[in-house]
């Protein structure tokens, strides 16, 4: 088994900027461990596909340790899976609350700790998350408590972790999307959404895969939260 080509993990890796990411990386001769709940096995023989529940921890132990298995290490673990409920806040449910902080929360914390575990054994590594723009610009009319409460603590994790691994050769970034043409948004909708930016349109998936490229590929960038979100964070 050659172990001298990058590995990256790609969470939430079935559809949308997900399977965009796994594209993006294989192009560039990556090996790939895409998981998601649905995600189908892959003829690619340098993709491993691991179905499972990202928030629960036998899900995180399985993909990191069949990646290693099969690859022999971890290089770069993308944060990517996540789950948006927009509700009035007192109309959120026990089990909308449950099901966001599992996926956005616990599905980070169990595997970016086993990522790192891999990673520190090259001292060398990098962890990118994606978040929300809604953490630092609420829209009225878009509620977004929940992304907030969870996305938010990303991006505050974000930074710790930067600082933490800083001397041990392992980086943590996020990007931080505006609203972005993917499977999540029917087309129908993309006027309305895309008003909402002061740029006046949304964004792409290629927008989002670039961000996490650029980030992978800049040594000297940690702790960063890339907004990827035409102007929505500055202002309006």
């Amino acid at each position: 088994m050659s172990t001298s080509r990058k590995v990256i993990v790609v969470t939430g890796a079935s559809q949308g900027i997900g399977a965009e990411v796994v594209k993006a990386f294989r192009k560039l001769d990556y090996r790939v461990v895409a998981t998601a709940r649905s995600i189908k096995p892959s003829e690619d023989p340098n993709i491993v596909t691991v179905a499972g529940d990202i928030g629960d921890p036998e899900t995180a132990r399985r993909v990191i340790r069949e990646g290693v298995a099969r690859f022999g290490r971890i290089d770069t673990l993308v944060n990517n899976a996540g789950i948006f409920v927009a509700k009035p806040f007192t109309s959120y449910t026990a089990d909308d609350y449950a099901a966001v902080l599992s996926v956005n929360l616990n599905g980070f914390f169990y595997i970016t700790q086993l990522a790192i575990k891999e990673m520190e054994k090259d001292s060398s590594g990098h962890i990118v998350s994606i978040s929300t723009t809604l953490v630092d610009h609420a829209v009225d009319g878009v509620p977004s408590v929940l992304a907030s409460l969870t996305k938010g603590g990303l991006n505050a994790a974000t930074r710790s972790l930067a600082i933490e691994y800083a001397k041990r050769g392992i980086r943590a970034n996020a990007v931080s999307p505006g609203i972005i043409k993917s499977p999540m948004h029917a087309p129908e909708t993309h006027g309305a959404l895309g008003a909402l930016h002061p740029m006046g349109h949304m964004g792409e998936m290629t927008d989002i895969v670039n961000a996490i490229l650029y980030l992978d590929s800049a040594p000297f960038v940690t702790g960063e939260i890339l907004h990827v979100d035409g102007g929505q964070s500055a202002g309006h």
